[in-house]
């Protein structure tokens, strides 16, 4: 049974029921759609719609159908109904008999998904929060047993200065950071009810729509009836957090793949993340990470296609908004998942710390203490940087290390060379002289490792 067929004389084809209807996906708001209407049944007794008694039998036989829902969402899949509003109702009216159509007076389903996409958005913002923070759990954790594991770090994927193996954990820390961050700020922001607002110019009806949203668990109601029925920032702010944090995912992913393969051989995956081939008996390959890298396509489509959905509709609602619920309950399903198996990858990680170090022995990489060992000389740094460049071309030709070119190679470059280079270009100079703050001295990391855990210890939650 429909909840609007008043108006029309012909049933629905069939082919547009299927592509109208909803619940196939939207049954996931089962239980914010039955919160929701709790709280409408208490707004509407408020006003005098209906009795003590009903309420009473409203909300103990909405109670009942939580309880029955809770344990398995998919079971609403086993009726037919337009949508998770209409089979709401529709349980209703078979637990309440006629009580059960009252409880749609003064509500439009305009103001009943926007409130239910909320609800729904504020839960699994709590939930990926906790996900986010037990990888940034994982990655101090790896820091912390990797701190003197010294490696090359890289710019335009050529190696360029030393760096230790904790400080790149401690880089995606930070990033992850700031992804907890923008949940915390996207909560505050869809922290407004919209219940009340009708099908867009408000409900007849003289609630009390701030305690209505108290009721919710909103701060406030919203201040705008039309606004409130058309505004989905709340989701497309959950996508672009989505889309910006699967970014970072993605290089964290292809970071760990170069780092894994037989070239550069840093770390070991674990068994748990990897899989064989099915022709190479001797391939170990980091499917783990390849998928995280290549789900981070879907997420960012779906912020792209609901911007494109949204770009060109005039107030209030528009059918077009039904879009968001498969792209957004998608898109945060795939982040989530990528955040919980990106702890698992580091769970049993093996860094070769022998293989990074002689890694970031070659290269050149500590062709920069040179030119600031001859800047402490006296020399101008333009002109110290072109001395070291032709030194590095040299000790390419030679085949050696910048350490390994004897005083007399050097001399040739800049007599003002001495013996005291030799300990300037050693890896642990080079990591020592970095002791601004962010640096990769040794106890700056230490200290940086100190202070998430702290943070991660102290974090606020929502």
């Amino acid at each position: 049974m429909a909840l609007w067929g008043g108006r029309f004389t012909q049933a629905a084809d069939q082919q547009f029921k299927y592509f109208n209807d909803s619940l196939r996906f939207d049954y996931r708001l089962a239980l914010q759609d039955i919160d929701g209407s709790i709280g409408w049944a208490k707004a509407i007794h408020s006003v005098g719609v209906i009795d003590e008694a009903e309420l009473d039998r409203l909300i103990a036989a909405l109670k009942q159908l939580r309880a029955e829902v809770a344990p398995n969402l998919a079971i609403v899949l086993q009726e037919d109904a337009e949508d998770i509003h209409s089979w709401v109702e529709l349980q209703l009216i078979k637990k309440v008999g006629d009580l059960g159509k009252k409880l749609h007076t003064g509500r439009s389903r305009n103001d009943q998904v926007a409130v239910d996409m909320k609800l729904w958005c504020k839960a699994q913002v709590i939930s990926l929060q906790e996900s986010v923070r037990a990888l940034q759990e994982k990655l101090v954790e790896t820091a912390e047993a990797n701190q003197h594991a010294i490696m090359p770090g890289y710019t335009h994927l050529q190696r360029a200065q030393p760096i230790t193996f904790a400080h790149w954990c401690m880089a995606y820390y930070e990033m992850l950071e700031r992804d907890y961050s923008r949940l915390t700020d996207a909560y505050k922001r869809m922290n407004t009810c919209p219940l009340g607002s009708g099908a867009l110019a408000g409900t007849a009806y003289a609630i009390d729509r701030d305690l209505l949203a108290q009721h919710l668990g909103f701060e406030t109601a919203t201040r705008n009836s039309l606004d409130s029925v058309s505004d989905r920032d709340h989701v497309l702010e959950l996508l672009s957090a989505a889309s910006i944090s699967m970014m970072h995912l993605s290089r964290f992913a292809e970071d760990l793949i170069i780092f894994n393969s037989g070239e550069s051989h840093f770390v070991e995956l674990s068994d748990r993340v990897t899989s064989g081939s099915s022709l190479m008996p001797q391939k170990k390959n980091p499917d783990a990470c390849e998928l995280v890298r290549g789900k981070t396509g879907r997420v960012f489509g779906a912020l792209t296609g609901l911007l494109t959905t949204l770009k060109g509709l005039p107030l209030a609602y528009n059918k077009d908004m039904q879009e968001d619920k498969e792209g957004i309950f998608d898109a945060l399903e795939t982040w989530q998942a990528c955040v919980n198996i990106s702890s698992l990858v580091l769970d049993d990680i093996k860094v070769d710390s022998e293989r990074t170090k002689e890694a970031a022995q070659q290269g050149y990489a500590n062709a920069t203490e040179l030119a600031d060992y001859l800047v402490a000389k006296g020399i101008p740094f333009r002109e110290a940087h072109h001395i070291v460049g032709e030194a590095v071309v040299y000790a390419i030709s030679q085949r050696k290390a910048l350490e390994a070119l004897s005083l007399d190679e050097f001399k040739q470059f800049h007599t003002g060379i001495g013996e005291d280079v030799y300990p300037i270009l050693s890896l642990d100079s080079c990591l020592a002289k970095r002791c601004a703050k962010g640096g990769v001295n040794l106890e700056r990391i230490a200290e940086a490792i100190a202070a998430a855990k702290a943070n991660l210890q102290n974090m606020a939650r929502i």
